[in-house]
């Protein structure tokens, strides 16, 4: 069981706070364009397949830059990867502001967008190299936690549009937190003296050919793709289904969101104490009925509910997953962190292409929900088969961190 007060009595405080406000601010301007599309769909005349295009591509964006500031991160570090992707986080967001007024300036803008969603490479790194293995699951939740900054993209980016007659200038106000971010994590971020030594980029692409790299890339892309693309799709879900308005329809995403965003930190929590195996074989479970269940689409309070503890679930996963990578890959995290959360941005692209593509060609959302629903049950396989073989290797029973180091890792991250 971690003991909070010896958690505040290790690692660096003021990185970990730093962590975890440049991935609540980047993450905040990620989904930034989930609430607006239903306000971008009337002005440009988009249909379900082109809506969901728009929101998906930030996350197609984040996926593949999300490599590279993890390679950046072994490489130079953590804070400096941290600076330059806060300061290039402010490119699409004036380039929205001042220049967007065609459908091809916003997909320039979406794609864009995607590096502020690579500062999980860094932000979640520099955590990390901070905290010994018992309180990996803690350090990482509390940074991954940032998740949360979804709830003010949802909660303020259409009222501001309203408010302002023109949904150009949330890009302008956008601009405002992640420069102030900036300064802050210049101040307080600092690189922990822990972190591995950096590799060449081919012994990196060695984790590659290790089948549980893979595997973790499954499993994140189900949890955090889920959340991403839940949290950019839900407004235009609810404003569909649901006849809602811009607004309403938002806030009823950030009641959902609420579910990932401040449950991700008891995720972590939870596996350190039980196990992320465990975890996931429970959250995966719960993900698969709520998403049969909303496939019904039962009425929208219904709906509401469903949702809230499916993005509760997708959250939690979040930390488990987490829970779980540092102890296979200590002296790989960086890199490994750049991996399985790309394959998290590819999971967070593809599930509004399923919900949007699928209601464009059969009428409904029906089939889409069932899709994402025998996903996450086929996750639940997986980890079944593969559970004693990790057991027998690196991991503790449940996924609990193993008593003594296995040979695999010797190097704490």
């Amino acid at each position: 069981m971690v003991d909070r007060k010896s958690f505040m009595q290790v690692g660096h405080k003021g990185s970990l706070f730093s962590s975890f406000l440049y991935f609540d601010m980047s993450f905040m301007v990620w989904v930034l364009l989930g609430p607006l599309a239903v306000i971008l769909a009337k002005d440009f005349g988009l249909d379900a397949a082109q809506k969901a295009n728009l929101v998906a591509l930030p996350t197609l964006g984040g996926a593949v830059l999300r490599l590279v500031l993890g390679v950046l991160t072994d490489k130079i570090g953590p804070k400096l990867t941290g600076q330059i992707g806060l300061s290039l986080t402010l490119i699409p967001l004036f380039w929205g502001w001042q220049f967007a007024n065609t459908m091809g300036d916003m997909y320039f803008v979406a794609l864009m967008l995607g590096i502020a969603g690579a500062s999980f490479a860094a932000a979640l790194p520099l955590a990390s190299s901070w905290y010994p293995p018992q309180y990996q699951g803690l350090a990482m939740g509390i940074a991954g936690a940032g998740n949360s900054g979804t709830i003010f993209a949802t909660l303020f980016a259409n009222r501001l549009a309203q408010h302002y007659g023109d949904w150009h200038v949330v890009f302008g106000i956008a601009m405002i937190p992640i420069a102030i971010t900036l300064v802050i994590f210049s101040i307080l971020a600092k690189d922990s003296p822990n972190k591995p030594a950096p590799k060449t980029i081919a012994e990196y692409g060695k984790v590659l050919k290790q089948k549980d790299s893979w595997l973790f890339c499954i499993f994140y892309s189900v949890t955090f793709g889920g959340f991403v693309g839940m949290a950019s799709y839900l407004t235009i879900f609810f404003n569909t289904q649901y006849g809602l308005s811009p607004v309403r329809a938002a806030d009823f995403t950030t009641l959902c969101v609420i579910g990932g965003s401040f449950f991700r930190p008891v995720g972590g929590w939870l596996a350190d104490k039980i196990g992320g195996i465990r975890m996931l074989m429970v959250l995966y479970g719960v993900v698969g009925l709520m998403m049969a269940g909303i496939s019904t689409l039962p009425a929208l309070s219904l709906t509401t509910v469903m949702l809230f503890v499916a993005m509760m679930a997708f959250g939690m996963g979040n930390g488990s997953v987490f829970q779980l990578v540092p102890q296979r890959f200590k002296s790989e995290i960086g890199v490994m962190t750049g991996i399985v959360g790309a394959a998290g941005g590819l999971g967070g692209y593809f599930l509004p292409k399923i919900l949007g593509n699928l209601k464009l060609s059969t009428g409904s959302f029906t089939p889409g929900f069932l899709i994402l629903s025998g996903i996450a049950i086929g996750c639940i396989v997986i980890i079944a088969v593969v559970q004693g073989q990790w057991k027998r290797t690196w991991i503790g029973e449940g996924g609990k961190v193993k008593a003594a180091p296995s040979n695999m890792d010797t190097v704490q991250a």
